[in-house]
């Protein structure tokens, strides 16, 4: 029996006729555009509060050659506008993620380093699009290593490893 609804169903679909035009509108296809233009999509900074800085992390590059740049878009798509270049080896405030976890959105001095006049190495009172003197924009995730922090400043002692052997003690 259920066979026989199957047959029924396919039978009629192939009797339609077909459409000129598109279904939406009068338009012929050839106005359609060939592909979807992005908008600029703005990187947020503040995501993870007002007790945390406002880029949680730093970042370099990585896969990029010595002599190239990473290119930087104004929207988590490849698509999207160019909005600058980060050279090999140079470091920025990474601040958001897309939704599918492929780009970040970064905050960067056009020097390539961390530079604290971009403004989010500390808390924002709420979460917003960054406005900053410094740029921003989107670069994809499989280009970026996330790093500790700026090598520039100190930071604590490193912690002795536990398993080595301790330096014997001469002496009272």
């Amino acid at each position: 029996m259920r066979r026989i609804v199957l047959l029924a169903l396919f039978v009629l679909a192939a009797c339609g006729e077909p459409v000129e035009g598109n279904r939406f509108g009068n338009e012929s296809s050839a106005d359609a555009p060939d592909a979807v233009t992005v908008a600029a999509a703005p990187v947020r900074i503040g995501e993870l509060g007002p007790s945390f800085e406002a880029c949680a992390a730093a970042g370099t590059t990585r896969h990029v050659e010595p002599g190239t740049a990473l290119p930087v878009r104004a929207a988590p798509f490849e698509s999207a506008a160019a909005a600058g270049t980060i050279p090999a080896g140079g470091r920025f405030f990474i601040c958001s993620r897309s939704l599918d976890q492929k780009w970040f959105g970064i905050v960067y001095d056009e020097a390539g380093g961390l530079a604290a006049r971009c403004g989010v190495s500390d808390p924002v009172t709420a979460r917003r699009a960054y406005d900053g003197p410094c740029r921003s924009g989107w670069v994809a995730s499989a280009f970026v290593k996330v790093i500790a922090g700026d090598d520039s400043q100190p930071g604590p002692p490193p912690i002795p490893n536990q398993n080595e052997a301790a330096p014997a003690q001469t002496g009272p």
